[in-house]
């Protein structure tokens, strides 16, 4: 993967989406806009972070290179030579996939 020239701002995190692989059923290929969204991805790049009421910075439970799991809908799609990437809060991540 190239490097992507993207920071984040905020709380938010740039997650390079896990397509999904074609689906057939009895022959039949899915064209990609019947498939679902991507509800896995990569971290490629945390935001400058998210500070607390007293202006404390609060780190991020994700760090660079993480597989996660993300909200069906969330997030913002982005393309970036030809690759799907989202904007996201964190919050918008459901978990770590190990």
């Amino acid at each position: 993967m190239a490097s992507v020239n993207i920071k984040p701002l905020g709380d938010r995190v740039l997650v390079q989406a896990i397509e999904e692989k074609e689906v057939k059923k009895g022959g039949i290929i899915i064209p990609d806009t019947a498939k679902e969204k991507p509800q896995e991805g990569k971290v490629v790049a945390l935001g400058t972070g998210k500070r607390d009421e007293e202006g404390k910075l609060i780190e991020f439970t994700v760090k660079k290179g993480d597989k996660v799991l993300i909200s069906k809908y969330g997030g913002t799609e982005v393309k970036i030579d030809g690759e799907t990437y989202l904007i996201m809060r964190e919050d918008d991540i459901l978990g770590i996939l190990g």
